[in-house]
This record gives structure tokens, sequence and C-alpha cells, in this order.
């Protein structure tokens, strides 16, 4: 454990000095029980697990089939960088009006909420993600569907129609 070896300095004449005591510690039982805690902690501890959102995807095998869905009932949403980008109907009717907000809970979630209230439960999200669209702001996207309990969603590529209706808004 600990050791005290007392010196008295060697010569026979002379000063008498006091006798120096050094002390000599033992680190081995220290160290032992530093790695024991270690090895305890890491043990007994739960690593987080990641959280993924479940995301169904169609079969391959029903290429061909294609739902129908009225576009009354139909919302598509083009997520950008900024800023998110929505219209009802198809983009090249003549009264498909682009509106825009934001990615905040008074902005794409208030209006999936509106549009839920008003439609129905039974309505479809379109996602066209533009080229400006980075993964996280699908993400968030996906997480606002989550939120406001909207289990029927479809994510799609842009389309020509859509990226007119863009540039022609001025947004």
């Amino acid at each position: 454990m600990a050791e005290i070896s007392q010196d008295g300095g060697g010569k026979k004449g002379g000063k008498k000095r006091a006798k120096k005591a050094s002390t000599k510690i033992d680190m081995t039982p220290m160290v032992d029980l530093g790695f024991l805690l270690i090895t305890f902690f890491m043990l007994t501890t739960t690593l987080a697990k990641p959280v993924v959102m479940q995301l169904n995807m169609p079969d391959k095998t029903e290429k061909d089939e294609k739902s129908e869905v009225k576009m009354s009932e139909t919302l598509t949403v083009l997520p950008d960088a900024e800023k998110v980008y929505y219209y009802q109907g198809l983009p090249t009717e003549a009264g498909t009006q682009l509106q825009k907000t934001n990615y905040s809970k008074d902005g794409i979630r208030k209006i999936l909420f509106d549009y839920k209230r008003r439609v129905g439960d039974n309505f479809t999200i379109v996602i066209k993600a533009t080229k400006g669209a980075k993964y996280k702001n699908m993400v968030d996207l996906l997480d606002e569907c989550a939120i406001t309990s909207n289990k029927r969603y479809a994510i799609l590529e842009i389309d020509p129609d859509s990226e007119a209706l863009i540039k022609k808004s001025g947004l």
C-alpha cells in the first residue's frame, strides 16, 4: 500500500539534520478500481436506439397499377430550401394558384390541419421536391405529415409543369 522510508543522510559527522521522510504510494489498487468502475458503467448502460420513421413503399410487382385520387382531395406540396409551395389540383389548370409558406408550426402544419379539417381525413398529400430542396426539408415535411396524422402521401419527382408554375408565380 504505502511505504515510508526514513534515511538519515548517511554521513557520520557534521551537522545533525532532521530525518526526511519520503512516501511511496502504490497506485495499483486505484487503477484496478478505476477499470472496474469503467467496466461496470459500460456494461450497465443502455445505448440510445436510433429513431426511425416508418415508411411504407409499394410492391415492385405492381408497377402498372395506379391509384385513382380525386383532385379535390389532393394537396400538392413542393418543398424548397427555405420555403414550401403548395397548390390544389393540377398545375396545368387555369385556376391553380400557387401559395407559399414555411416549415414552422404556423406554416405548413397549420395548412395541413386546415386542409384536413376542410376536406376530411381521406385526402392525399403529393410531395414533389424541387431541385433546391435538401434532405432535411423532406424529413421535416414527412414529420409534419406524421404530426398531423396524415396517412396518405406520395413522394414523386417534380414535373416540368410544377416547375413552370413556380417560375410563373414569382414567389
